[in-house]
């Protein structure tokens, strides 16, 4: 059953980065608290305070965290602080969460007013970097009262995607450099070439989460957008009911199903239904990710498999990862990383929110 895999997933689960807070972390922290939500079973609340109280120390502050460092990704993780805090008033929560704000608070942008994605990606907006700000941002404003934070994610969203949008395939890429001097970057347009599925699925994931935190009325003016892309999403589902990795390539040589992204797909799927952003689906999404991502292993015990393990851009350990078709294809694929996951958990919970006449004792 897939709550006994989540359930042993989370029991042996280690922090990412050897205890550094960190946005993977961050994948499994969300997938508990929305497990946790939809099931009301005491096991995810534990699961999650105990993997998030090991990263809080005395001050508070957390682990291996350095706000100068200015990377966009460690404020992820922060959805899980402002949710315990709601739960059980601990102020360490909220004041950790504080620190995560402040970083927000000084983090450089792009002339147009946007985020850099890391302080040593300057000038640059990945579709990575709203799925980590944004859903944060607008939850703390709600916690702190300070409505000015939402408008602030929303117009950020909007120029993104507005500097993203590649109008030939109805998608956006994956990377814009506002100042048009990474490889990378097209010199004319300042984005990615190449539609890596696992950036896609950041891009729904913040969408969905967005219009969840702050109702149709104030999600208004990024509806469309986010109908029209889940509904190309679901144009671009393969025959097994998963995405490529470079998602709009079928014919690409060496192209491969990833699970990761086709979970993240799921998961903003299932809640776009919910929050009634696309028409039903009546394809069994999670059935089909399930039947072709997670199985027993030789030792019998269940693994996600499929995973691209990590891709960027620019520089990254003393590689150029140069956005190329060919590039996203050469990184590893692995079993079990918390950037497939989480999403899954959080594709399970929605499905137990959604559809309250059935247990997830009914997947596969």
């Amino acid at each position: 059953m897939l709550t006994d895999f989540f359930d042993r997933y989370a029991t042996d689960y280690k922090p990412y980065k050897s205890g550094n807070w960190c946005y993977e972390d961050g994948l499994i922290y969300r997938g508990l608290e929305l497990l946790h939500m939809a099931s009301g079973e005491s096991r995810w609340l534990a699961h999650l305070k105990r993997l998030v109280d090991a990263q809080i120390l005395p001050g508070p502050k957390l682990s291996g965290y350095v706000l100068s460092e200015y990377n966009i990704d460690n404020v992820r993780a922060g959805g899980a602080l402002l949710y315990l805090d709601m739960l059980t008033g601990d102020p360490r929560y909220l004041a950790c969460a504080d620190l995560l704000a402040e970083q927000l608070a000084t983090h450089p942008r792009t002339k147009s007013g946007v985020y850099w994605h890391k302080a040593r990606y300057p000038w640059q907006i990945w579709l990575d970097g709203l799925y980590m700000a944004a859903p944060f941002q607008i939850a703390y404003a709600h916690a702190r009262n300070e409505p000015e934070l939402i408008r602030d994610s929303l117009t950020q969203i909007e120029i993104a995607l507005k500097e993203t949008y590649v109008p030939e395939t109805g998608l956006y890429a994956h990377g814009y450099d506002e100042i048009r001097h990474q490889v990378w970057a097209d010199p004319q347009t300042g984005r990615s070439q190449a539609h890596w599925a696992r950036a896609l699925g950041w891009l729904c994931m913040c969408l969905v989460d967005v219009a969840d935190l702050i109702g149709p009325e104030t999600f208004s003016p990024l509806r469309q957008q986010t109908t029209d892309l889940l509904n190309r999403i679901l144009e671009l589902r393969t025959k097994d009911g998963l995405w490529l990795q470079i998602i709009d390539a079928p014919d690409l040589e060496g192209n491969y199903p990833e699970t990761s992204a086709s979970a993240m797909f799921v998961y903003a799927l299932e809640r776009a239904q919910a929050l009634e952003l696309i028409a039903p689906v009546h394809e069994d999404l999670m059935g089909s990710l399930i039947a072709h991502s997670v199985s027993p292993g030789a030792d019998g015990r269940t693994r996600m498999y499929g995973i691209c393990e990590v891709a960027g851009l620019g520089g990254f350990e003393g590689i150029y990862r140069n956005g190329t078709p060919e590039y996203y294809l050469s990184e590893p694929v692995v079993e079990d990383d918390p950037k497939g996951v989480g999403p899954l958990m959080m594709g399970a919970a929605t499905i137990m929110m959604n559809r309250t006449s059935e247990d997830l004792a009914a997947l596969p």
